[in-house]
């Protein structure tokens, strides 16, 4: 894919790219994860190194992780064994593959490599894989098939706000991405979607109820599991459009008055995207117990009380 002048522009604003290892993963986690109908698995992400996404969105840091030029062959099964190797005493039940790219992607996971990787991911109950809608196709029923296991992809949504979505640089309309939806659905093929809180281009006062509405539009195309990410700043993009009035950095008591509102959207799980939460501007004096709550609350799909702080006007009155 060829760079467009928005893209050139993009990639002209960012900081260094970190130097990673194409042989080795940038990290992997192991957490409870809420499903439907209020299951919670041991879930191991895993977090590959390989070639950068071509789609450079204008809100996207995930490039940091990424490394120049295609994933060498090989290079993502090596790391997954080493990753499995490390967590082989551990209980684990589902698997998550991502790799700050697109699964489908035969520049960032070759073809040649996919059996090795079904391979290594059979015993799971299911494996998570992160795509563009556009990539979403026969290769993805393929890799589906090999696995010998369910297969969830996650789709990234972002908003449906349409001059926004218009506007991120991420070539993504909601026909496309209701095409990949019922694709993956009549092929038995779960769906997870990411939604942005504080998509630029959004105004500030409207950004939390666009971001409900992204939710609920998610919902009702049958996402498993949505995850509203926080947009964070720092890739040199944001802060121009910051700068011009088109992106507010979302806060935290942003974050959890969309979650509460989102609470009861269908059969659909919507959690808390608790990555680099602290960046989130909210009080010191609260902070920790309010991430907490929002943890809790990601687990177990229980609405807890809001946490009450003399920061509060309402408390201190």
């Amino acid at each position: 894919m060829s760079l467009s002048a928005a893209d050139e522009r993009i990639r002209a604003l960012r900081p260094a790219r970190q130097r990673v290892d194409p042989y080795v993963a940038i990290g992997a986690t192991l957490e409870p994860e809420r499903r439907p109908a209020g299951i919670v698995e041991q879930t191991l992400t895993v977090f590959l190194t390989g070639a950068e996404c071509p789609f450079t969105c204008s809100f996207c840091d995930l490039w940091r992780y990424t490394i120049d030029g295609p994933t060498p062959l090989g290079a993502l099964a090596r790391q997954l064994r080493t990753v499995l190797e490390a967590h082989e005493h551990q209980p684990v039940d589902r698997i998550k593959l991502y790799n700050a790219s697109n699964f489908f992607d035969p520049r960032a996971v070759p073809a040649q490599d996919l059996s090795a990787i079904a391979e290594l991911v059979r015993r799971f109950s299911c494996v998570t894989v992160e795509s563009h809608a556009s990539t979403i196709g026969e290769r993805t029923v393929k890799f589906a098939a090999a696995t010998g296991t369910r297969l969830e992809v996650a789709l990234g949504l972002e908003t449906i706000h349409p001059t926004a979505l218009e506007q991120l640089n991420k070539r993504l309309d909601l026909d496309r991405f209701d095409r990949a939806a019922r694709f993956l659905g009549d092929n038995g093929i779960e769906m997870r979607v990411f939604v942005l809180l504080g998509a630029p281009h959004v105004p500030r006062d409207d950004s939390i109820d666009w971001t409900v509405r992204s939710v609920e539009y998610a919902a009702q195309r049958g996402a498993a599991v949505i995850s509203v990410i926080p947009v964070r700043g720092g890739n040199g993009e944001l802060e121009r459009l910051q700068a011009l009035g088109e992106f507010s950095p979302p806060t935290l008591d942003d974050l959890e008055e969309v979650i509460e509102l989102c609470s009861h959207i269908g059969d659909s799980v919507v959690t808390a995207d608790l990555w680099d939460v602290d960046r989130l501007t909210a009080p010191e004096c609260c902070r920790a117990l309010r991430v907490d709550r929002l943890r809790e609350w990601n687990v177990g799909g229980r609405p807890a009380p809001r946490v009450l702080c003399a920061c509060d006007p309402v408390v201190a009155t």
